[in-house]
This record gives C-alpha cells, sequence and structure tokens, in this order.
C-alpha cells in the first residue's frame, strides 16, 4: 500500500517512465472526458491543458529519502475528475514553507483558481511539470507567486498526498529574500502569520502541514503584504 506522509531529511528523486498516461477506455470515455474539459473551460478560461507528471507510485529509499514514479500525463486528465468521475490522474505538485520572524507566510486562493478557492494555504504553491526539478519550480513559484526570491536551496520536510484534490505534494522550507511584484493573481491576499494563528478558512493540506511541521490553530491575522 502506497504511504499516505513521508517524512524527509533530504531531497526525493522523480523517477519518469518513457511512457505517457493515458487513461484506459472507450470512446464513450472519451467523449465524456472532452465535455467535461469544455465545460471546464468554460467556467475557467484561464485553463490551459498541459503537461503534468501522473504519480504512478512513491516508496522509502532508506536515510529519510524517498522516490516518486511518474508518467508525463495531459493537465485535462485531472481536471476533469470528480467525486463520481476519477481516471486515477493523481499530479506531483510542490509548497513550500516559509518563516520570517516567527511568522509563515500564507496565501488566499483566489475564487477562479480549480481547489480551494478563497481558502488560505501556505504560499508558494506550484505543479511540477515532466522534466523539471521540483526545487527549480518551487524557486519559480516563489518569485511569480509571491515577489520574493529564494535564497538558497528548499529543505525538504515531507512528501503528503492531499486526499480532497488527489495530488502528491513535495513540502520544504525556504529562506526567501525581497524581490519584485508578484506576476501571477493566483492569490488575492499574503500575510506574514504567526505559526500558531493562521488565518481562516484553512485548506485541509495546509492544516497537515502545519500539524507535522509543528504548528496548527485557527483564527488570526498577520501582517499583510498584499
Amino acid at each position: 500500500m502506497t504511504a499516505r506522509a513521508i517524512r524527509l531529511r533530504r531531497p526525493p528523486q522523480v523517477s519518469g517512465v518513457g511512457t505517457p498516461f493515458v487513461p484506459d477506455g472507450d470512446r464513450a470515455l472519451f467523449d465524456e472526458i472532452a465535455c467535461r474539459w469544455e465545460q471546464r473551460c468554460r467556467d475557467n478560461p484561464a485553463l490551459f491543458d498541459g503537461r503534468v507528471c501522473h504519480v504512478i507510485g512513491v516508496h522509502r529509499n532508506g536515510c529519510g529519502g524517498a522516490v516518486l514514479h511518474v508518467a508525463e500525463c495531459a493537465y485535462r486528465f485531472f481536471a476533469v475528475q470528480d467525486e463520481r468521475f476519477d481516471l486515477g490522474v493523481r499530479p506531483l505538485g510542490v509548497k513550500g514553507i516559509v518563516e520570517r520572524d516567527g511568522r509563515l507566510l500564507m496565501g488566499r486562493r483566489a475564487e477562479f483558481v480549480g481547489g480551494y478557492p478563497g481558502q488560505w494555504e501556505l504560499a508558494p504553491a506550484g505543479v511540477v511539470e515532466p522534466g523539471t526539478d521540483p526545487a527549480a519550480v518551487l524557486a519559480r513559484e516563489l518569485r511569480e507567486e509571491t515577489g520574493l526570491e529564494a535564497a538558497g536551496e528548499p529543505i525538504p520536510v515531507a512528501i503528503l498526498f492531499d486526499d480532497v484534490l488527489r495530488c502528491w505534494e513535495i513540502v520544504a522550507r525556504l529562506d526567501a529574500r525581497p524581490g519584485g511584484a508578484p506576476v501571477t493573481n493566483e492569490y488575492t491576499e499574503l500575510r506574514w502569520c504567526e505559526r500558531d494563528r493562521p488565518p481562516a478558512p484553512l485548506t485541509p493540506i495546509a492544516t497537515r502541514i502545519l500539524t507535522l511541521d509543528g504548528g496548527g490553530g485557527t483564527g488570526g491575522a498577520g501582517g499583510v503584504i498584499r
């Protein structure tokens, strides 16, 4: 059975397989996928059918490490899923824990995003594309979503499975220094929040990360940075 949480002491390895993942089904299945994708795009015109890493399996490899086996996959196969229509696609993402003077950087997700609209999460967060380094993705998302710049390499914390969004997340701490302005609008607000007083509502995966990392709690607010 695949573990749902693996603590890390060193960066995990991402091992790709050569064959892209395509759901196994007949024409009716792909007609349903097409209809659902068209509806998703009508609901959110910003959606783009890029490529994601579908996680086939995760296992520990000793000494605080882990290996994620992934296959390239079209984003639409993930986006069309819900409780009644599950294609088995489990993409890989990254989430950062950025702390300054005892406060954590939190972002409120915009209403147009696909998961947890209007809820707060640890920032930054992003999707790992095929052939990219998770650490580089985290640094890029930090810059684009918050305007901050990464200072040094991320420190791995854990691999977690998000049961609500059906995706795997590599969680890492990272230091940040001032940069420019954010270039995306995925967060409507960013705050530095006390570890034991995160804003509400908080995403379930953020609650798990705070518990794993020694935090937790509900309510409260911190210094607004956007």
